[in-house]
């Protein structure tokens, strides 16, 4: 856990059910476990719902929502390749639409974003953290944004310069900041340790 001095740290809570007719679930991996937990509490006609799932890896989880019988269910390999649907969805919601946001801070991250962007009510999201403790990062020097960091300090993929990985989260850009870690003497190479698993 980060420490609770560090504000701009996002607070995730547990998905429950909310009333209203139109839901909109978005996640990764384990997080197909938090819709599945809410649905066991939901009421029998709450499942009228979409269900945008992306499963990394192992996709293992897509039967376990499958079977909750969704009005609609899409199935994207990444964040990128179902941003064009979530956009769509979003732009063509009607007034409100519940949204949940359910697996790991990079999907929280982007997707509320995105939500956001599209004038979703920030009251109207739920989000609960599951699965990998892995961090989107953004190097402060080159901008560039570096997915599924698990190591302190961590190599920037644009830039290649060594990073510590703070624990400031950028909301605007839904990213953690890397600052470069040897600055003054490229030659100080730390140890590198998998802290964010």
């Amino acid at each position: 856990m980060a420490a609770k001095s560090i504000i701009s740290r996002p607070v995730y809570g547990t998905l429950s059910p909310q009333p209203g007719k139109h839901h909109l679930f978005i996640a990764d991996a384990e997080g197909a476990l938090a819709i599945a937990d809410l649905a066991a509490k939901a009421p029998a006609d709450f499942f009228g719902a979409h269900i945008i799932f992306i499963p990394g890896r192992d996709s293992k989880y897509a039967d376990v929502l499958e079977a909750l019988k969704p009005a609609q269910f899409y199935l994207g390999h990444s964040f990128a390749s179902a941003l064009p649907r979530l956009k769509q969805t979003l732009a063509n919601a009607h007034m409100g639409l519940r949204l949940y946001l359910a697996g790991t801070e990079g999907l929280i991250g982007q997707a509320m974003q995105a939500a956001l962007e599209a004038g979703i009510d920030h009251t109207s999201i739920q989000t609960e953290h599951r699965g990998s403790l892995a961090r989107r990062m953004q190097c402060v020097h080159c901008k560039g944004i570096t997915e599924n960091v698990t190591t302190q300090p961590a190599t920037c993929s644009h830039c290649g310069l060594l990073l510590l990985v703070r624990d400031h989260y950028s909301r605007r850009l839904a990213a953690f900041q890397g600052v470069c870690i040897n600055a003054e003497d490229r030659s100080e190479i730390p140890p590198t340790e998998e802290v964010f698993r």
